[in-house]
């Protein structure tokens, strides 16, 4: 973890070696240790600075600190939106694309994606490191092949390649936009940290299950039960995460919001236009001013021009919308992966709370079977105390203080003995029949 610490980050910047000096200790290289998410030292009172990790397009990352209106005037978001990546609160799993920036708040990755840089929250979690490291060899790996394209793109334009695409720029590039890249990053990030809980999960629950099924006790219960309750809070936490998912994909418009390159690119194609536009016209104005030769022709000069310029305005109006349905289609393919993985984790999770549901029905029925059994013992127990009963009665009847002939007789006990428990043991016999013939007891 320190190897990967100290080639995460460069040296800290000035602005932020006064934050909690005393306490940190700087490392052998000399650059100040990796910074955590810290109650105490990540949030100064009365400012509320934040210590964030920032990566560019080239992949490069420094460690800035920045209080919470400056970011909000950086990145043009509300302060409902930075209070969803406040790592003081728990917030449910959210993607929001505003005019220009993303928010991502899932599971530990917490960041601002802008078309110009990765804005994270500065963190020693795992996989915010794996989230920084990932996306810096993702975004120079993607440099290599950006170069490789402008060099065939310039050897195409020397061997004397005349199109639409080569003057106003590739419609159909082959990689993604730098958002879109910083996105897929987070993403999997997110499904990969959910993939591993929810296998976790799994290699814990079959064995105890499984030993539950043999074994019912009050400890092999207890621990079912917080096996399930952690089951129903990470699916909880799947569920969300592929809901929003699926509400991006359904919304194309909040899809077309999310393409952050594309609309830098037209607000700096307008801003050039309006600038050639306001030369054109200042032209115009110094063309007027001077003295027109009879043999020129301005006007039909200017219908030439303008004609020309609507047929670029159209040409540019039909590429913007195509590369709009293009980058729509783009982002929707990749939440459409994402959604696969994230559908799958939630299928490993039903399945794994399906088997715990035919788990407690087993238990429930083996429980069922014995309570059956007890009230069958005490069934009987009751129809021999009701024979014993007649005994009693016997014994009563014989015992009043009176005088009988029987009593003379020296063999007369013993019949009535013999008589009272033939008729004991018939009546008993009858009660067993008749329960067999009404299956309240197993034949």
């Amino acid at each position: 973890m320190a190897d990967l610490k100290e080639r995460l980050l460069p040296p800290k910047p000035a602005s932020a070696i006064n934050l909690r000096e005393a306490s940190h200790r700087p490392s052998a290289s000399g650059r100040q240790p990796f910074q955590g998410v810290d109650v105490l030292g990540l949030k100064k009172r009365g400012q509320g600075i934040r210590s964030w990790i920032r990566v560019d397009t080239s992949g490069n990352s420094q460690i800035i600190e920045v209080d919470k209106f400056t970011m909000m005037r950086r990145c043009d978001l509300p302060a409902r939106d930075l209070r969803l990546l406040d790592p003081l609160f728990v917030y449910p799993s959210t993607i929001l694309g505003r005019e220009k920036a993303i928010v991502v708040n899932l599971e530990q990755i917490r960041c601002i994606i802008t078309a110009d840089e990765v804005l994270i929250l500065n963190s020693l979690d795992s996989y915010v490191l794996q989230y920084v490291v990932e996306l810096q060899r993702r975004l120079t790996t993607t440099g290599v092949g950006e170069v490789w394209q402008s060099d065939s793109s310039d050897l195409s334009r020397r061997r004397g390649s005349r199109n639409f695409d080569n003057v106003f720029g590739s419609t159909s590039p082959d990689y993604l936009p730098f958002e879109f890249r910083a996105l897929e990053v987070a993403l999997e990030a997110a499904c990969t940290f959910l993939d591993s809980q929810a296998a976790e999960l799994e290699i814990e629950a079959y064995p105890l299950l499984d030993e539950l099924t043999s074994k019912i006790s009050t400890l092999n219960l207890e621990r079912v039960r917080r096996l399930k309750s952690r089951l129903v809070a990470l699916t909880r936490r799947v569920q969300k995460v592929r809901d929003e998912i699926e509400q991006l994909m359904d919304d194309d418009g909040d899809m077309a919001e999310m393409y952050l390159t594309e609309k830098k690119r037209r607000m700096e194609t307008s801003f050039y236009g309006d600038q050639s536009l306001m030369g054109c016209k200042s032209m115009d104005t110094a063309s007027i001013s001077a003295p027109v030769s009879p043999v020129s022709s301005p006007p039909d000069f200017r219908k030439l021009e303008k004609s020309l310029s609507i047929a670029r305005s159209r040409y540019e109006s039909m590429r913007s919308t195509e590369s709009n349905t293009e980058s729509i289609e783009e982002l929707e393919m990749l939440l459409e992966a994402y959604f696969v993985v994230i559908d799958s984790t939630l299928n490993k999770l039903t399945s794994l709370k399906e088997y715990i549901d035919d788990t407690e029905d087993f238990i429930n029925i083996q429980l069922d079977n014995v309570r059956n059994q007890l009230i069958q013992f005490e069934l009987l127990l009751t129809t021999a105390t009701f024979v014993v009963a007649i005994f009693g009665v016997v014994a009563g009847i014989f015992g009043m203080n009176f005088e009988i002939p029987m009593f003379g007789d020296p063999g007369a006990f013993k019949w009535v003995l013999i008589i009272t428990g033939v008729i004991g043991v018939t009546i008993f016999c009858a009660f067993v029949w008749f329960f067999k013939y009404r299956r309240l007891m197993p034949l």
